[in-house]
């Protein structure tokens, strides 16, 4: 047991490292402009259209890097300092949700994949803690409802596993239509990249975690099995 708290506090760890590097790197790179001026909303228009995509609203929303693509009501949806920024930090989170856009346009099977598993997902995580939870107290009285609830977890860790590849393509093909569209040149291209890639960390990190207590629940199970 005491490796896996080990393991966990290691990943806590580290998490907590790569999104202070994530926020430190977007406070940077949001302090230097674009040399062509481009808002974030402009930048995700202009790669919607060089993609043939015009069925795709850009809207704004409220927060702090609650920047997201939703393909269900086709919005790319940009935090107001992406938005109306003309930075490098808002044209690379702009160009990332338009990358899950030409996904979707473009029947991206890691995306619809994922999409299929929102319904499963979002109805494992309103029961799941408390499935796990309970069955963790009544292991050797009714091991099946942790076994249950590893079932729903294990839903969940697949979905965190899925977006890792949707993450990456999204940022390859932000990256490649910054430089092919001229909106990035010699001095930002690469400010835009390092910008990506540390976001791209955060679901690495999450995906690792969430296999790590996948695993732990299932030893927990098998341990109590034995007892």
């Amino acid at each position: 047991m005491a490796i896996q708290w080990l393991l966990f506090i290691g990943i806590a760890l580290v998490s907590w490292l790569v999104s202070h590097n994530l926020q430190k790197k977007f406070e940077k790179y949001s302090k230097i402009p674009l040399p062509n001026g481009m808002t974030g909303r402009e930048v995700a228009e202009k790669m919607l259209h060089d993609n043939d995509i015009y069925d795709v609203q850009v809207t704004s929303v409220s927060g702090q890097l609650t920047d997201h693509y939703n393909p269900s009501n086709k919005t790319v949806n940009l935090s107001e300092g992406v938005y109306a920024s003309n930075s490098i930090a808002a044209a690379a989170v702009a160009a990332h949700e338009c990358g899950h856009a030409v996904q979707h346009a473009k029947a991206y099977a890691p995306l619809r994949m994922r999409s299929a598993l929102v319904p499963i997902v979002s109805f494992s995580s309103q029961i799941m803690t408390w499935v796990i939870l309970g069955g963790i107290l009544l292991l050797h009285v009714f091991p099946a409802l942790l076994l249950f609830g590893i079932v729903l977890f294990a839903a969940t860790t697949l979905f965190s596993l899925i977006t890792l590849p949707v993450e990456i393509n999204a940022s390859q093909r932000a990256v490649a239509w910054l430089s092919s569209a001229g909106i990035t040149n010699a001095y930002t291209h690469d400010k835009a990249v390092d910008a990506l890639r540390s976001a791209a960390y955060t679901y690495v990190v999450a995906a690792l975690g969430s296999l790590a207590t996948l695993v732990y629940y299932i030893l927990l199970y098998m341990g109590g099995r034995r007892d």
